[in-house]
C-alpha cells in the first residue's frame, strides 16, 4: 500500500497539476491577453468602462448594479495583473465584440440592456474539458477520503489553479455564472453532472486555503484573492446557495449529502464568518433583496420546509432585526407552553436577598431551581444592611436591579471569576479555581445571562469574541480555526505567533521554543505541555504551524474548558441553542448588550411614560428633549441612557421593547422621601406652583425601573447643567 500511495501522490504533484490543468491556464490566459489588447484599442472608444463595471455585478448574480466609476485598465500580461482590472477590460472587449459582431454565440440586444455574450457556456466542449479534469479530483476526494487533505494541499500549492478557476467561472454565461449554473441544474436534475465539479473543486480548494490563512495573508497581502474578489465570490455564492434552496433545485430532505450544496455553502459561511469578525464587505452585502419578508415569515410560521431550510443554511440573508423578531417569537411560544401545559405550569418564585450578600443569596436560592422555574416569574425582596425588609415586593423592576447588582459583582475582575482583555472584554479566568465552587458559580452566571436574554433585559456585559463563539458552539465546526479568534483574547500573542509563521530569515530552532508554555499562576510558574512530552520537543520550521495552532487552542480552550462548559450549561438551560444558530458572534453580543447604533431619541420619546404631574407637553419635558437633541453629543446620549437604564445601548428592536418602559417622574422631595405619585406631588408638578428653582437638587434615576427622577426646574439652563453633571458622575459598571 505504501507503494500505491506513493504512486497516487503523483496525481496532485505540482508538475502534474500544471500539466493536467494546462487547458484551463490557456483559456484564462488567452482571455486575459485578448482583454489586454482590447484595453489599448479601447482608449478612443465611445463605450464607457463603467458599462462593463455594471455587467461585472450582473455576472456574479447581483440584484443591483455597481455605481462605482472604476476606470482601471489592464496590462497585456496576466502575470502581475489584478483580476479586477483584467475582468473589467475583458468585459469591455466582450461588449465591443457583441456590438460589432454579435458575439460568438449569437446576437446581442444592445449595450443599453447590458446583454453580454460570454466566451464559455456550460455543456460546450471547452467547459466539458475543464469539468472532466475537475471530476478527476472530485472522484479522488470521495475515493481516497483519508487523503483528501493531502490532495487539497497539492491543488492549493502556490495558488496554482484557484485564481484561474475563479476567472473561468466568471466567464460562464449566457447571462451570469450563478444563473447559468442554476439554469443548467434545472435541466440536469443531478448536481453530480461533470460541469458542477468545476464549482465543487473551486469551493473545496478555496475553503481549504482560506481556512489556514491568517489576517495578514487575507487582508493585507490579499493572496490568492484581492478583497474585491472576495466580495464578488461571496456575492456569487450568496445568491447561488439561496436560489439553490429557494427554487427547490435540490432535495431539501437530503441536503446534508448534496456535494454541490455542501461545498458552496461551506465556502460561503467561511467568508461570512471572516467578514463578521473583520468586515471586508459593504453594508447590507449579505441580504437578499428579492426575498419578500412578509411571505417568507408566513412560510416559516406554517412550517414550510423551504423557508426552514433557508433559515437553517443561510440565515444572514435576512436582516438581523427580523431574526431578532423570530428569536423573540420562539421565546414567546416557549413561555406560552410553560403557562398552558399542565405538566409544566409553575408558580412565581420569591427569593429573599440581603444587600450585603446579593451574589451568595441569589446563588443559593436560584442555582438549584429547575430551568422551568427560572424561566418563570422571579420576585425579589431585599433585606437592607440593618436587617430590615425593604418596602415593596418586586414587580419586574426589582428583579432587574438584582440582576444588575449581581452582574456588577460577579464580573468584577478583582473577584477573579472573569478577566478582561486589553480591549476590556470579559472571559473566564484560568485561575478561577481559587473559589471552591467556581464551576457552580459559572453555571449560575450562565443562567443569569440566559435569564436576561430570555426576558429581553439588556445588560452591559462585553464578552470576548472567542468566548461567545464557544457559547454558540462554533468551535465544533470543521472550518473553525483557533488562530483566527486569538486576537480577541491576546493581540500580542497573535502578533508573535504570526511572526513565527512567516519567520524565514533564520533557523527557528535558535529561538529555543518547545511544545510547552510557562504560565504565572498566582505567583508560581507552572509549565503546561502542548503535547505529551512537549517540554523536550523543539519547534522547527516543519512543526511551527502545529505549534501555533496548539498554542492558540491551549489559551482559548484548554485553559478554561471547564469554566466555559459550566457557563454554557447554565446558559443553555434557559436559552435553546437552536434559537441562536441564526446569529453571528457580533450579533450574539448585541442580543445580550443591545444595539451599537446611535440612540434614536425620537423613538425613546415616543415610548416614554410620565408621572408626578409631568406630561408630554410640560415645559420641563420639552426642555429635556430639546437639550438631548440639540446640546448633548452622541456620547452624552449613551451616558444618559446608561444613567437611566444601566446600559448605554438601546434594545435591538427599539424602545418599544424596553422592559420596564422608560418613564420620567416629577419629584418635589429628596429621594429618601420619594413615595411615588401622590395627589400633592401631581398637583405641584402639573400647575408648577413652586417658584423657587431647586438648584441644589440633581436628577436621579432608578435603573431597575428605567425611571428618571427629575426636579421641577424653573430654568432650562439649570436643567442642562444638572443633567450633564448627573450623567457624567454616574459610577456604574464601567467595563465597556
Amino acid at each position: 500500500m505504501s507503494h500505491v500511495k506513493q504512486q497516487l501522490q503523483y496525481l496532485w504533484n505540482p508538475q502534474m497539476i500544471e500539466l493536467i490543468f494546462a487547458p484551463l491556464f490557456e483559456m484564462t490566459s488567452a482571455a486575459a491577453i485578448e482583454a489586454g489588447a482590447a484595453a489599448s484599442s479601447r482608449k478612443s472608444s465611445t463605450i464607457p468602462v463603467t458599462t462593463g463595471s455594471a455587467v461585472v455585478q450582473a455576472a456574479l448574480g447581483s440584484s443591483e448594479t455597481s455605481t462605482s466609476g472604476d476606470n482601471q485598465t489592464a496590462a497585456t500580461s496576466v502575470q502581475g495583473q489584478s483580476f479586477t482590472s483584467w475582468r473589467q477590460t475583458f468585459i469591455g472587449k466582450a461588449f465591443e465584440r457583441a456590438a460589432s459582431l454579435g458575439g460568438r454565440s449569437g446576437s446581442t440586444s444592445g449595450l443599453s440592456g447590458h446583454c453580454w455574450n460570454p466566451i464559455y457556456k456550460l455543456g460546450t466542449p471547452e467547459t466539458s474539458l475543464i469539468a472532466l479534469v475537475c471530476s478527476l479530483y472530485e472522484n479522488a476526494f470521495t475515493t481516497l477520503s483519508q487523503m483528501k487533505h493531502d490532495i487539497l494541499s497539492g491543488l492549493c500549492f502556490k495558488e496554482l489553479i484557484l485564481p484561474h478557476l475563479w476567472r473561468f467561472i466568471t466567464l460562464i454565461g449566457p447571462h451570469n455564472p450563478a444563473r447559468a449554473y442554476l439554469d443548467y441544474l434545472s435541466m440536469h436534475s443531478k448536481s453530480c453532472a461533470p460541469e458542477f465539479q468545476i464549482l465543487i473543486i473551486f469551493c473545496e480548494c478555496a475553503t481549504h486555503l482560506i481556512t489556514i490563512l491568517d489576517d495578514i495573508e487575507l487582508y493585507e497581502n490579499q493572496k490568492p484573492f484581492s478583497l474585491e474578489d472576495l466580495v464578488m465570490i461571496s456575492q456569487f455564492l450568496n445568491n447561488f446557495v439561496f436560489k439553490l434552496i429557494w427554487h427547490n433545485l435540490i432535495d431539501i430532505q437530503n441536503m446534508s449529502t448534496n456535494a454541490l450544496l455542501n461545498s458552496t455553502h461551506s465556502l460561503l459561511m467561511l467568508l461570512y464568518k471572516r467578514d463578521s469578525r473583520r468586515p471586508f464587505t459593504p453594508p447590507y452585502h449579505w441580504l437578499i433583496r428579492e426575498l419578500k419578508m412578509s411571505s417568507f415569515m408566513k412560510d416559516l410560521e406554517h412550517g414550510k420546509r423551504t423557508a426552514q431550510a433557508i433559515l437553517q443554511k443561510v440565515p444572514h440573508i435576512i436582516h438581523h432585526k427580523e431574526r431578532i423578531g423570530l428569536f423573540r417569537k420562539y421565546i414567546t411560544l416557549d413561555r406560552h407552553m410553560l403557562t398552558t401545559n399542565e405538566s409544566c405550569i409553575i408558580n412565581s418564585t420569591l427569593v429573599t436577598v440581603h444587600r450585603a450578600r446579593i451574589v451568595e443569596d441569589g446563588y443559593q436560592q436560584l442555582n438549584s431551581l429547575p430551568s422551568q422555574s427560572l424561566k418563570g416569574v422571579i420576585r425579589v425582596k431585599f433585606i437592607n444592611e440593618q436587617g430590615l425588609d425593604e418596602a415593596g415586593i418586586d414587580q419586574d423592576g426589582v428583579f432587574k436591579e438584582f440582576l444588575e447588582d449581581t452582574i456588577k459583582r460577579i464580573f468584577d475582575p478583582s473577584l477573579n471569576l472573569f478577566r478582561v482583555t486589553s480591549e476590556q472584554r470579559l472571559y473566564p479566568s484560568p485561575t478561577s479555581y481559587i473559589h471552591e465552587n467556581h464551576l457552580s458559580l459559572f453555571e449560575f452566571v450562565g443562567k443569569m445571562i440566559g435569564k436576561a436574554v430570555y426576558e429581553g433585559i439588556v445588560v452591559d456585559v462585553p464578552f470576548a469574541s472567542f468566548f461567545l463563539s464557544q457559547v454558540l458552539g462554533q468551535q465544533q465546526s470543521a472550518l473553525y480555526s483557533s488562530i483566527d479568534e486569538l486576537p480577541s483574547l491576546d493581540p500580542e500573542l497573535y502578533k508573535h505567533l504570526t511572526f513565527l509563521k512567516h519567520y524565514d530569515e533564520g533557523d527557528i530552532s535558535s529561538l529555543d521554543l518547545t511544545f510547552s508554555v510557562d504560565e504565572d499562576a498566582m505567583g508560581q510558574i507552572v509549565t503546561h505541555e502542548l503535547l505529551h512530552g512537549g517540554k523536550a520537543i523543539p519547534v522547527t520550521k516543519e512543526t511551527r504551524i502545529s505549534y501555533i495552532h496548539l498554542m492558540a487552542h491551549f489559551r482559548m480552550h484548554t485553559q478554561i474548558h471547564e469554566q466555559t462548559a459550566a457557563f454554557i450549561r447554565g446558559f443553555r438551560s434557559i436559552i435553546n441553542p437552536e434559537w441562536l444558530t441564526m446569529f453571528s458572534t457580533p450579533e450574539f453580543q448585541r442580543l445580550i448588550s443591545g444595539d451599537n447604533s446611535p440612540i434614536d431619541l425620537e423613538d425613546l420619546r415616543r415610548h416614554t411614560k410620565y408621572f408626578g404631574g409631568f406630561h408630554a407637553n410640560h415645559r420641563v419635558i420639552c426642555w429635556l428633549w430639546d437639550i438631548l437633541q440639540s446640546d448633548f453629543s452622541v456620547e452624552e446620549h449613551r451616558l444618559f441612557l446608561k444613567f437611566v437604564t444601566s446600559c448605554s445601548k438601546p434594545p435591538l428592536l427599539g424602545f418599544a421593547h424596553l422592559e420596564p418602559p422608560f418613564s420620567i417622574r416629577c419629584v418635589e422631595v429628596s429621594d429618601d422621601q420619594d413615595t411615588g405619585d401622590t395627589v400633592g406631588s401631581v398637583l405641584r408638578g402639573f400647575f408648577t406652583i413652586r417658584r423657587k428653582d431647586p438648584v441644589n437638587r440633581l436628577p436621579t434615576s432608578s435603573t431597575c425601573f428605567n425611571l428618571l427622577k427629575l426636579p421641577n426646574y424653573q430654568r432650562k439652563s439649570t436643567l442642562k447643567e444638572k443633567l450633564r453633571y448627573a450623567i457624567n458622575s454616574n459610577p456604574g459598571f464601567e467595563l465597556s
